[in-house]
């Protein structure tokens, strides 16, 4: 088990953006998905320069390596994104832990942290598309479901769920 006062929380930095992704790709790939998947996750599951700029995004070390990260997003407006309609908030966006880390208590120290943040910059509640898989992470740490909504994924739904900061 993981010593959790040995682990610090940074703000990810744009030379981040290759770990972030390869993460990001490695933790989504722990689930029984086919690969055809992640030729449409591409885009959303790749980490850039930019998008580290632009957006609240810490990462989470382990005796110097990253173990994980999230990022948190303003939607200033409501929009659609293929056929997922994505409503005004603000979004926890992505919570990805490698695989050898997870089931150790990260992912909480990290959602514990996203809502330590959001409540300093006056956000009441972080929306959050909740991979199926992740649904009873997000119930246990009390998040509430509030709807299903289409995925990227033509057919495929996903809750939606918002966490109380």
């Amino acid at each position: 088990m993981i010593d959790h006062n040995k682990l610090q929380i940074i703000p990810a930095e744009k030379h981040d953006a290759e770990i972030l992704t390869s993460i990001a790709f490695s933790a989504k790939r722990h689930w029984p998905y086919p690969e055809s998947y992640f030729d449409i996750w591409q885009k959303e599951l790749t980490i850039t320069c930019d998008y580290i700029a632009a957006n609240t995004v810490f990462k989470i070390l382990c005796n110097g390596t990253v173990a994980g990260f999230y990022s948190i997003v303003h939607n200033t407006k409501e929009f659609c994104s293929g056929e997922v309609f994505v409503q005004k908030g603000f979004w926890l966006e992505h919570l990805f832990i490698r695989p050898e880390f997870q089931h150790q208590g990260i992912g909480r120290v990290l959602t514990d942290h996203a809502i330590q943040v959001a409540k300093s910059k006056g956000v009441d509640a972080l929306l959050i598309f909740v991979d199926p898989y992740a649904k009873g992470f997000y119930a246990k740490i009390g998040a509430d479901f509030l709807h299903d909504s289409k995925s990227s994924i033509p057919g495929r739904m996903i809750p939606v769920y918002r966490l109380k900061t």
